[in-house]
């Protein structure tokens, strides 16, 4: 097992000016504790730790050194790195709060799923925490499948609590639901929440009556949802029916502002759903709601104007520290236009210019990123786009890099962040 740490790097000045939209960006790279990097297992863990005043919490990416045919050997595999790694950090499996599994095949669940069992279930008991499962291929070429998970490891008393969907449209198997309780704080993460109905209209409906009953019966409503992700398996057919739906449902509720959200081309695992939804809450047993601020900047403008219900980015004061949710965000312009169709290395930029500058106004910068996903049109194209997020200092993170249609027929990639600062008062 090799160990190593990968140490802060990289100041560069992005092509703002340029681009005639802002004055050039000087990237921040934070101080904050570096990503490590473990390999084991014939697998590579990227984590990133965050203490906070309630609560240490690990970011995790894991994906394969090298292929392995065998999907369930792969997976096997992957899960013992993650524990691993999370022995590391000095917990273990019962800390995972939520996974994301990116799929080569959907047709490969099964065998992720049963090897999730036999490592994770067999250490814990229980190997169903909130766990998305989506055909979105990893960029790395033959890798069946990689992993992005999320662990909470509470410094007090605390509450681990699931909910399942009551049923309009039953979801997969596992629970998609986890409340944790910690003091007058709550908080609620969900996966792989789908609806029934004829087309894609009235599946985002049944989709989002679904989410509403969960997060009711965790105590929760609409207006406490912070981040959103919504995968559709047909994205340039079904994206405009998808917003049409998500605006009636958010105007029936007068949900305003509308949460951070990312909607991307991918699979859902039931394949009789062609869409599938993910989401996190934050409340409080005390008085008001934690609070919110919604994330702008010049170089963008507010997705609603085009009919596409989210917010560019969401900023929570949480307990355990303050949250920057960062939406999908792709080589829009300050007038909502795509810019530098067909040209990837400019679409690269434009994307980091926005993302940047949306930190920038948060105090922020690419080195307090904990975790990132960034989805690529072409696979082709990975190795010229590691190559920029390398020398525009974008990796350091826990970060999966996977093949995704994007909302629009002439955008080429987009990416989502979650980038931490920390709690008011807090000694971090």
């Amino acid at each position: 097992m090799r160990y190593r740490f990968d140490r802060p790097r990289v100041v560069r000045e992005l092509g703002a000016a340029a681009l005639g939209v802002a004055p050039a960006l000087r990237i921040r790279v934070s101080p904050l504790s570096p990503a490590e990097t473990l390999e084991a297992q014939g697998c590579r863990v990227t984590l990133r730790r965050w203490k906070g005043p309630v609560a240490q919490e690990f970011y995790l990416h894991a994906a394969p050194v090298s292929a392995n045919p065998d999907v369930g050997g792969q997976a096997r595999a992957l899960y013992r790195a993650v524990g691993e790694a999370l022995a590391t950090a000095g917990t273990g499996f019962d800390a995972i709060s939520s996974e994301f599994c990116f799929l080569r095949h959907t047709s490969d669940a099964e065998a992720v799923r049963a090897a999730r069992a036999q490592v994770v279930g067999a250490a814990k008991g229980d190997p169903t925490p909130p766990t998305l499962e989506v055909r979105q291929p990893p960029l790395q070429a033959d890798a069946p499948l990689e992993l992005s998970l999320q662990a909470w490891v509470p410094t007090e008393p605390a509450r681990f609590e699931s909910f399942a969907v009551r049923d309009e449209a039953p979801a997969r198997p596992p629970a998609p639901g986890q409340r944790i309780t910690l003091g007058e704080e709550r908080r609620f993460t969900a996966h792989g929440i789908v609806g029934s109905g004829a087309d894609a209209y009235a599946q985002t409906r049944a989709m989002f009556r679904a989410s509403d009953r969960l997060l009711a019966d965790a105590g929760f409503g609409f207006e406490d949802v912070a981040r959103t992700w919504i995968h559709l398996r047909e994205m340039e057919r079904d994206y405009d029916a998808f917003n049409r739906a998500r605006r009636d449902f958010f105007a029936e509720r007068s949900i305003d502002p509308p949460p951070a959200s990312t909607g991307i081309g991918g699979a859902p695992v039931p394949e009789h759903h062609d869409l599938c939804l993910g989401l996190t809450a934050i409340a409080t047993s005390g008085p008001g709601a934690p609070e919110r601020t919604v994330m702008t900047t010049p170089t963008l403008n507010e997705a609603p104007v085009y009919g596409s219900d989210f917010v560019r980015g969401l900023r929570v004061a949480e307990a355990n520290k303050v949250a920057l949710y960062v939406s999908g965000t792709a080589s829009i312009d300050e007038a909502g236009q795509t810019v530098h169709a067909g040209d990837l290395e400019a679409q690269v930029e434009r994307m980091l210019l926005n993302v940047a500058t949306l930190l920038e106004r948060q105090d922020a910068g690419f080195g307090d990123i904990a975790s990132a996903i960034t989805y690529l049109k072409h696979p082709a194209d990975a190795e010229r786009l590691r190559a920029q997020l390398r020398a525009a200092g974008f990796d350091g993170f826990p970060h999966a890099l996977v093949a995704a249609t994007v909302c629009r027929p002439d955008l080429l990639c987009e990416t989502e962040v979650l980038a931490l600062r920390p709690a008011p008062a807090s000694t971090t």
